[in-house]
């Protein structure tokens, strides 16, 4: 009997031995280690089929996954992406723009009259208008260079803990049908809205035909990863190579000698 059961625990721990080597994790080595705050951690899991596996655990850096969330410093990054792209079109007639106004309406003196130039006149009806609203008037300012950092760290962290925030480890489907990406994100409680980042903004054939009907399945790089973008998103889907690219992005920035440098290119002429 005894034998029967040392050969039954040798197969198991061979199973188990074949089972933790089917999907290799290499470990990950955090740019600028902290010292005082333990890193994250983050399953990764596949996307090749609808039921969820599990393939390893994720080292994520605190710095920039475990920012402490400033609402603040998010309100100030969406009101400069929705700001910066309007423009005002409203328009209004100085006295010289407006038709008509050549003749001196009536003489300077002998009338008894007040005395004036032009009957396109501010002080007349139907004449410009003073201090109204030229065309085209953008909105456009530049924020803080550390802010925008910022917030993308804040965002970034604040989708971690509402557990918003998942990492596969490609983007790879097996089939480009709509209804098997719609079925996958259904089966894993992943919110009506997906944003799925990559390193490229060339993306798997698969993956790009699918989401290409569903307007609320939408394809990002990391370049053009932005607060407002994940904000409007339930859930944001990143692959184990953007979270390399996002921490040492910004973890340059956030640990660089020479912040003056990298700031004051943004500044606006404002004179």
């Amino acid at each position: 009997m005894l034998k029967n059961i040392f050969t039954t625990l040798r197969n198991c721990q061979c199973l188990s031995k074949s089972y933790s080597t089917l999907n290799p994790l290499e470990p990950r080595k955090l740019l600028f280690p902290p010292k005082y705050l333990k890193p994250r951690q983050a399953w990764v899991e596949n996307l090749d089929t609808i039921d969820e596996k599990k393939l390893g655990l994720i080292d994520l850096h605190p710095e920039v996954f475990a920012d402490s969330p400033r609402i603040d410093v998010i309100h100030q990054n969406v009101r400069w992406q929705r700001m910066y792209g309007n423009v005002c079109y409203a328009h209004t007639k100085v006295r010289s723009e407006v038709r008509g106004g050549g003749k001196k309406p009536f003489p300077q003196k002998g009338l008894g009259r007040s005395r004036h130039g032009s009957i396109r006149s501010p002080l007349w009806k139907g004449g410009g208008v003073i201090h109204g609203p030229r065309s085209p008037t953008p909105h456009f300012y530049m924020l803080p260079f550390y802010t925008r950092v910022m917030g993308l760290t804040s965002t970034l962290s604040i989708k971690l803990a509402q557990d918003d925030l998942h990492v596969v480890n490609n983007l790879d489907l097996p089939s480009d049908d709509p209804k098997f990406i719609e079925e996958l994100v259904k089966s894993r409680n992943w919110g009506p809205s997906v944003l799925f980042v990559d390193i490229s903004d060339i993306m798997p054939r698969n993956i790009t035909a699918a989401s290409d009907t569903i307007k609320h399945f939408n394809l990002m790089p990391v370049y053009g990863l932005n607060v407002y973008s994940m904000l409007k998103h339930d859930t944001l889907i990143l692959t184990a190579r953007a979270v390399d690219l996002i921490e040492e992005k910004l973890l340059t920035h956030l640990h660089r000698n020479n912040p003056l440098d990298v700031s004051s290119k943004f500044k606006v002429n404002h004179t």
